[in-house]
């Protein structure tokens, strides 16, 4: 598995983690590697979700209204907290991150909801990672 790939796997983590507590990022993420029985983790991993995570935290309010605009019918607090917490995670990327090609955003976003979620969530994060990007055009 790619570097960021689990980087992302690991973001998604502290972020549900962090919906569920109301814990902040900080204490989420030293939990998480503290946590980890795998083994010690790359630092170039620990750094991309570290900064995932701080981005996606710092800039909440204005990520969930984004979602919240292209999510109809459906309310942020309703959505699976898995679904949520991609959205998120992608809807950051797309936003805040220049540097991330935004295919590879709703790529990756897509492939999270695959494996933690199920086919139909895959398909709902990419219309609505779609429709933001589609619009930041």
């Amino acid at each position: 598995m790619r570097k960021r790939t689990r980087a992302r796997e690991y973001s998604l983590q502290v972020l549900y983690r962090m919906d569920i507590t109301t814990d902040n990022y900080e204490v989420s993420l030293n939990n998480l590697w503290q946590l980890n029985v795998e083994g010690e983790i790359e630092e170039e991993v620990k750094n991309f979700a570290s900064e995932l995570v701080k981005g996606v935290a710092e800039n909440l309010e204005t990520i969930d209204a984004e979602i919240a605009r292209y999510a109809a019918n459906w309310q942020l607090k309703r959505m699976a907290v898995v679904d949520r917490n991609i959205l998120r995670l992608g809807c950051f990327e797309l936003m805040f991150r220049e540097d991330i090609p935004p295919k590879v955003t709703i790529n990756e976003a897509v492939e999270l909801a695959k494996k933690y979620s199920d086919p139909e969530a895959a398909k709902f994060v990419n219309g609505i990672l779609d429709k933001i990007q589609s619009e930041k055009k």
